[in-house]
């Protein structure tokens, strides 16, 4: 099977974290987008993540359904399908910034669902969950994760968090460009403290450094992903010392990088900042707004290009073959192939597929 166990996945982001590579966790919407992806990632031969958010989850199921819970699984059913005709690669499935307003009505009955699939000795539909708490105060955001972290134990999964705050706008979710867009040495030392290094259970943190989701004109966004080293070694630093609450090994530590850690709002960032951050521990970086323009963009150009033929123009009735959703669809399915496999190749997992 293409999809991850629960143990290749752990041996995917372990082998990232120990060879100084990172994912490439692509956001889909749809079965076209989803293929795109995988398509992607096997001509990278790279393993990689493949993600829905909370709105794309939505759509998954149909405007008139208009169900997460049911976009999700839908999701996750056509992908373990599909993917298993892709039997050189590893991909994981992963559901992207679940908000406190969405928690009772998607991640939670997800995880409820997972936890009953592994009582059976199945394997779970999804492989990581992602709890975005950063719009509330950093106690309340690591009450729910400690919750969260002991469920994702239970169901065979990683847990995501976001400590501080990723500006721009994310499904209808906005945050100012200001200072709470930088985490602090002391909020990684508070999430050490309460979640531990990985003895409660794997997860993954998204401390930001700046991060902004959306495009935005070069100069707007500051990235400092020196401050992800900062806090790697802030945390080292306490736990060495003792000061965490339980005692870790050098081991534990992981060269002075304790965190898994996650980069959101990285579309447009220059490759320097995207090697430092790799470079400080990053093993899983989103890509969303980057593949959306690369599909989008194919489908515009086939439609320029064959306008007269596409439309219906003066009383003629156009060309059927170029109308037919087939025909842009492998397009834009190609064009946003091509995105994946650059982010393959700047994120280092190209030619990396674990054997």
């Amino acid at each position: 099977m293409t999809i991850a166990t629960p143990e290749r996945y752990r041996e995917m982001l372990e082998s990232a974290r120990h060879n100084g590579y990172a994912y490439p966790a692509i956001n889909v919407t749809s079965t076209q987008t989803l293929n795109a992806a995988l398509q992607g990632f096997a001509e990278a031969e790279s393993d990689g993540i493949i993600q829905v958010s909370v709105g794309g989850a939505s759509y998954f199921s149909g405007q008139s359904v208009n169900d997460r819970v049911t976009g999700s699984l839908a999701f996750a059913a056509f992908a373990h399908e599909v993917a298993a005709k892709y039997p050189n690669i590893s991909i994981a499935l992963h559901t992207d910034h679940c908000a406190k307003p969405y928690l009772d009505g998607w991640v939670r009955p997800l995880l409820a669902r997972e936890v009953e699939e592994v009582k059976h000795g199945h394997e779970p539909m999804f492989q990581s969950h992602m709890w975005d708490g950063s719009t509330v105060p950093l106690e309340k955001n690591l009450d729910v994760a400690e919750e969260l972290l002991d469920l994702s134990a239970k169901a065979h999964t990683v847990l995501e968090i976001e400590i501080g705050a990723v500006g721009g706008e994310e499904d209808g979710h906005r945050a100012d460009i200001d200072e709470k867009l930088y985490s602090t040495p002391d909020e990684g030392v508070t999430v050490a403290r309460r979640l531990g290094l990985g003895e409660r259970g794997a997860y993954m943190a998204a401390f930001t450094f700046g991060n902004v989701h959306g495009a935005y004109k070069p100069g707007v966004v500051r990235l400092r992903p020196e401050l992800l080293g900062e806090i790697q070694r802030e945390v080292a630093s306490a736990a060495k010392a003792g000061n965490l609450g339980s005692r870790y090994t050098e081991a534990d530590l992981h060269d002075n990088k304790p965190f898994m850690l996650v980069f959101h709002g990285g579309s447009g960032s220059s490759k320097g900042d995207i090697t430092a951050a790799v470079h400080y521990g990053v093993i899983k970086m989103n890509i969303d707004t980057d593949t959306q323009y690369a599909f989008t963009r194919a489908v515009a150009g086939h439609m320029f290009e064959h306008y007269d033929s596409v439309l219906k123009v003066d009383g003629e009735v156009g060309e059927k073959r170029y109308y037919d959703p087939r025909s842009w669809g492998r397009t834009a399915e190609d064009a946003m192939a091509k995105r994946v496999v650059e982010a393959c190749v700047e994120l280092g997992s190209a030619g990396k597929a674990l054997k």
